[in-house]
């Protein structure tokens, strides 16, 4: 698999509304926990460089997966960690800010989702060509807020992240989120040696059809 341009990550976002974001402590488990989201529907995937030697488990997800899949790596502060995720196999960056990694990227014409927080930051993440931002903690902050800042910024692409579970994620999207970015509701300790993978796979069937508005 190559990286994705923004435009394509976009066009992914739009047509999911979902990426699935993979803070492991364990290589195995983060693996098997991306091979349980992609078998159960979710084919857009953050594995966090967080994880010690997240490139090996970056590499062995991008090689399992099918070709419509996405794969790529979150928490991204720096342009060395661009260079090194790309390296693994990752197609697309999210980074925590708006840090220098993020112009690095779209430089590359790597698609990348900048966390932000202010309307400010929104409208920087956005006037630099990501393909979307990602507001975090969208928990601080509530649907409210994104239907606030669409006011004065209709067009503006916000992936919630932090507080997006099946109970409200259809309120984020109904406040207006492009899409939504969701961790631990998720995940859970799956991505942790030992973690529950039937429970993983029933809650991300329980979540695209909560997307879908099923």
């Amino acid at each position: 698999m190559t990286t994705v341009d923004n435009a394509r990550l976009r066009e992914r976002l739009d047509e999911t509304k979902l990426v699935a974001i993979i803070r492991g402590t364990d290589v195995d488990a983060t693996v098997a926990a991306a091979h349980t989201l992609i078998a159960a529907g979710v084919l857009t995937l953050e594995i966090t460089l967080t994880l010690r030697d997240a490139e090996h488990a970056i590499a062995q997800v991008v090689q399992d997966a099918p070709p419509e899949a996405l794969i790529g790596a979150g928490t991204v502060l720096v342009e060395s960690d661009v260079d090194r995720a790309v390296a693994a196999g990752a197609q697309f960056m999210v980074t925590p800010t708006l840090t220098a990694s993020v112009e690095y990227a779209i430089a590359q014409e790597i698609g990348v989702l900048p966390g932000v927080y202010s309307p400010t930051e929104i409208q920087r993440g956005l006037d630099l060509g990501s393909a979307a931002v990602k507001l975090f903690p969208a928990s601080a902050l509530g649907p409210g807020f994104i239907r606030a800042v669409r006011d004065p910024f209709p067009d503006a692409r916000i992936i919630p992240v932090g507080g997006v579970s099946v109970a409200t994620v259809q309120d984020f999207l109904a406040a207006g989120a492009f899409g939504v970015g969701v961790g631990g509701p998720l995940v859970g300790d799956a991505a942790n040696a030992g973690g529950d993978l039937v429970a993983l796979a029933a809650r991300a069937r329980d979540l695209v059809a909560a997307i879908q508005g099923r």
